[in-house]
């Protein structure tokens, strides 16, 4: 049973916005249900103002269009949806044709784990266009939040600089969803743990935690609290110790870590979770080497982030390790990635495809026509560019890519530049034809790719600009459609 399903016991089919029926019922009711449609997932705008993001959210993407069909209870509510005169809004045809429908969709993805930039798509739809529409929502929904949280959770694990971070976030999450999802994404973005037990069971991510101020206050003495939690779970102890004293609180884990010592057990580490964690870390560490414990770690958390983990090792903090939850679990500063899905490309059955073009005022929200791939050039074992083309043009000679929001900005790639296709077959004709890898092996794979760039895409203030374009015959078909589209003769 997948991690979706034992999450979720009842029927997906209905997580989507009323307008994506409507519109169904409206293909319907034109008799265009056997058109098809291709749809690209792809956002315009890289998040926390950074230089890359971490694709998300595949796995679970790809579990909810394979259970993807409308139950008998999802139609009896559709059946009770009311227009504006209070009749029902969809038909018995209708429904009945929603309760026969299997997906019949080819569904390519990026890789999960995969580094990804704006304008490129994480998801490709084909298929027809009733069932295209129905998942956008979902798809949505699914990769959206993931991706964001997934790439604060890597630039977080950036800032520790190899050092462990754990995921705290549960408390503050989206509600229980938004936890579980959160959990999933800081693991594969590079953190090494969760606090969140229920998780760990979905998931098999590896849990942590110890005890709360709670547990201190609940004792005469904070002696006696870490006493009473070292003879409970001595393989487990790692002492809070800002209650009342912080340095004070250092001592009594020092002493309580003495007798852990003779019997058998080492004092896992301290944590600090409140004031100047700089002063208070070298603080805490001289009192720890001096009292023998040079190998007990100072683990630290209180709203930290990237940005106050990179300031903290620069102030000379002694801390080893990170316990980050608001600001990681709710992507504190960057509420929405803002993907879209935008459909590109129709065709009859068997006809030819027609590319689509979807104007704005707004030079970013002008939508790239065809059926497109992304391409990833490297060299000398470093990514050098990625190139948006259509499959049914694919790049010839001395390829040259072409900045969507700059036709100025163009970077040409020799013919044997190393390279790879980003987009991978997932569904053909709704068939599930690939295997989503261990999550493990997910999560390696975000490190494989950060990697492989500049060190300037991933700075986190006035990160490089990494290119990306579209192929230089794509740019011209784009520019052609844009200006019909807009009127204006292009000969």
């Amino acid at each position: 049973m997948s991690t979706l399903a034992r999450t979720y016991r009842e029927s997906l089919a209905l997580l989507t916005d009323l307008y994506q029926l409507t519109m169904a019922y409206g293909y319907w009711k034109a008799g265009k249900q056997r058109q098809e449609a291709a749809f690209h997932l792809f956002f315009r705008t890289l998040p926390f103002e950074g230089g890359y993001a971490v694709a998300c959210g595949i796995e679970p993407a790809i579990e909810f269009l394979q259970q993807f069909r409308f139950r008998d209870d999802d139609l009896a509510y559709l059946a009770e949806v009311p227009g504006a005169d209070g009749r029902p809004l969809f038909d018995a045809g209708f429904l009945a044709h929603l309760r026969e429908l299997h997906l019949a969709c080819d569904v390519d993805m990026v890789p999960e784990g995969t580094a990804v930039f704006p304008q490129e798509p994480l998801v490709r739809v084909r298929g027809p266009i009733v069932h295209a529409q129905l998942l956008e929502t979902a798809l949505l929904n699914l990769v959206n939040f993931q991706t964001l949280i997934a790439t604060k959770a890597a630039r977080v694990a950036q800032a520790a600089r190899g050092e462990p971070v754990v995921e705290f976030g549960l408390r503050r999450a989206q509600g229980i969803d938004g936890g579980l999802a959160a959990s999933r994404a800081a693991y594969v973005g590079g953190c090494a743990g969760t606090s969140n037990l229920l998780a760990g069971k979905l998931y098999g991510i590896p849990v942590r935690g110890t005890h709360a101020h709670s547990w201190v206050m609940s004792f005469a003495t904070e002696r006696a609290a870490f006493q009473a939690y070292a003879e409970a779970l001595p393989n487990n102890c790692v002492f809070l110790v800002d209650t009342y004293d912080t340095l004070e609180g250092v001592r009594h884990a020092i002493e309580v870590g003495r007798w852990l010592r003779e019997h058998g057990y080492p004092l896992l580490g301290i944590r600090l979770d409140s004031g100047d964690l700089a002063y208070l870390s070298i603080e805490a560490r001289k009192l720890l080497d001096a009292a023998g414990f040079t190998e007990t770690p100072i683990m630290a958390s209180n709203d930290l982030d990237e940005h106050l983990i990179a300031s903290l090792k620069q102030q000379g903090a002694t801390i080893a390790s990170w316990g980050v939850g608001t600001r990681l679990a709710t992507a504190y500063d960057q509420p929405a990635l803002g993907g879209v899905y935008k459909l590109t490309a129709v065709r009859q059955p068997g006809g030819e495809w027609e590319p689509r073009v979807k104007l704005s005022e707004q030079a970013v929200k002008v939508t790239t026509p065809g059926i497109l791939q992304v391409r990833r050039y490297r060299s000398g074992g470093e990514f050098v560019g990625d190139m948006i083309y259509d499959e049914r043009f694919p790049p010839t000679g001395d390829p040259l890519i072409v900045d969507p929001l700059d036709p100025t900005r163009r970077k040409r790639f020799g013919t044997d530049t190393e390279h790879e296709e980003l987009l991978v077959p997932v569904f053909r004709g709704g068939r599930c034809v690939y295997t989503p890898p261990p999550l493990e092996e997910v999560r390696q794979r975000v490190q494989r790719q950060l990697a492989q760039f500049h060190a300037g895409v991933k700075r986190f203030v006035n990160p490089h600009r990494y290119p990306v374009g579209l192929e230089q015959g794509l740019h011209q078909r784009k520019t052609e459609l844009v200006l019909q589209a807009r009127g204006v003769a292009t000969t």
